[in-house]
């Protein structure tokens, strides 16, 4: 979404399910709230939308890369941007579909999922960007008597969205040409639009600018384009499901089928043995019923951190402030074909380089339900369920 010119472009199926339809995700560091969970089949309405998304294999690099990026890149990391930088000129390199703008697949609505320069737009547009609740989509249609590129910012369901439009010309075969005319917010409470603050007429050379698109998928579901300023924009008509996962996450929209769709996805192939859970894990959503002392949070692993290392060896590390840490070390060990059981024996306080160790002994069981190099999800002592994103392997 752009104000200014400077950012336009932009295995038998088994599911849980809660006997309670969940309102909206929450992410952990809210509080959290639970419903009694127990497994149903999977609706066949989720595999086949999921078989309509399909990528090849540069292009799952790029969505791999982009898994687990906040605020369409705003907050990050360096190692993120140049794993992003890396597999979006990859995709540069192989060209995708010659002359996109003359292609009809470049029509629709494509919703922006990264950039390299969030913050080069008005102030306005720099909070929307930034916030990771409310989405960022681009609607381009070339063909009609008044071509249109259109960027929107969707706030939620309930609360509206604000549309900036902009007339738009094709200059070749893939530079759009565009200039800024119109702006307003609608909010579901109000019965008219809301004009946005933007004088266009009085912007000149500001309200307008380019869009070159340097890769469209065959598919027509993932487009790559860089603008007159120099940002990148990585934008999809679809979602892989695990982005529609951490998405639901991040803004707080219903999970359930979500979680249904990525479980569905790969149930099949999930290995369950101790070395795919080895590494450093976040936890990023629970459905956990009620909030727990960090103490007892750090014992269960119900926030924070978890390491698996080599042999069993298991660590969960919950941060109250910056600082100081409970940590809880103990094992887990494989139960059943897909069932973990984790024994915490020991437990510490720590601060700087000073280590003050606590009594605490605990135990859970855990089942994984999904598992990939990026994502977990798993159900815990039969209620709870939980998504863990990968922060370091092994």
């Amino acid at each position: 979404m752009a104000v200014g010119a400077a950012v336009l472009g932009f295995p038998p199926l088994i599911s849980w399910r809660s006997m309670l339809s969940y309102p909206r995700a929450r992410p952990v560091s809210s509080k959290p709230f639970g419903r009694r969970l127990q497994l149903h089949p999977v609706l066949a309405s989720l595999v086949e939308e999921q078989r309509e998304v399909s990528f090849n294999e540069p292009e799952m690099a790029l969505v791999n890369a982009l898994m687990g990026i906040q605020g369409r890149g705003f907050s990050a990391s360096a190692q993120q941007l140049k794993e992003v930088e890396r597999a979006v000129e990859t995709l540069e390199n192989l060209k995708g579909i010659p002359d996109p703008t003359n292609s009809n697949l470049i029509e629709g609505c494509w919703q922006l999922m990264f950039t390299t320069k969030p913050g080069t737009a008005s102030p306005i547009q720099r909070t929307f960007v930034g916030v990771n609740s409310f989405k960022i989509f681009q609607e381009v249609y070339l063909r009609t008597n008044d071509p249109r590129v259109t960027n929107i910012v969707q706030f939620s369901d309930q609360i509206g969205e604000l549309k900036v439009e902009a007339a738009a010309t094709i200059k070749d075969g893939n530079r759009i040409l565009f200039r800024f005319d119109r702006a307003a917010f609608t909010f579901k409470i109000l019965p008219f639009k809301v004009p946005y603050p933007v004088p266009f007429r009085l912007l000149g050379d500001e309200a307008k600018g380019w869009l070159d698109t340097t890769y469209l998928s065959a598919s027509g579901i993932i487009r790559i384009s860089r603008g007159n300023k120099g940002t990148t924009f990585v934008l999809q008509k679809k979602l892989e499901p695990r982005q529609k996962l951490l998405l639901a996450v991040s803004s707080g929209e219903e999970i359930a089928d979500v979680i249904d769709e990525v479980i569905s996805s790969r149930q099949n192939n999930v290995i369950a043995d101790l070395e795919a859970l080895e590494g450093e894990w976040n936890l990023v959503w629970s459905s956990q019923a009620r909030d727990e002392s960090w103490q007892v949070a750090a014992a269960n692993g119900l926030k924070g951190l978890q390491i698996v290392k080599k042999n069993g060896y298991l660590e969960n590390l919950v941060t109250p402030f910056p600082g100081f840490r409970f940590c809880a070390n103990g094992s887990i060990v494989k139960s059943d074909l897909t069932k973990f059981k984790a024994t915490i024996n020991s437990g510490a306080y720590r601060t700087g380089s000073l280590r003050f160790p606590f009594d605490i002994k605990t135990g859970y069981s855990m089942e994984l339900l999904y598992i990939d190099d990026k994502i977990r999800i798993t159900r815990q002592n039969e209620d709870i369920i939980l998504i863990h994103l990968r922060t370091s392997n092994k």
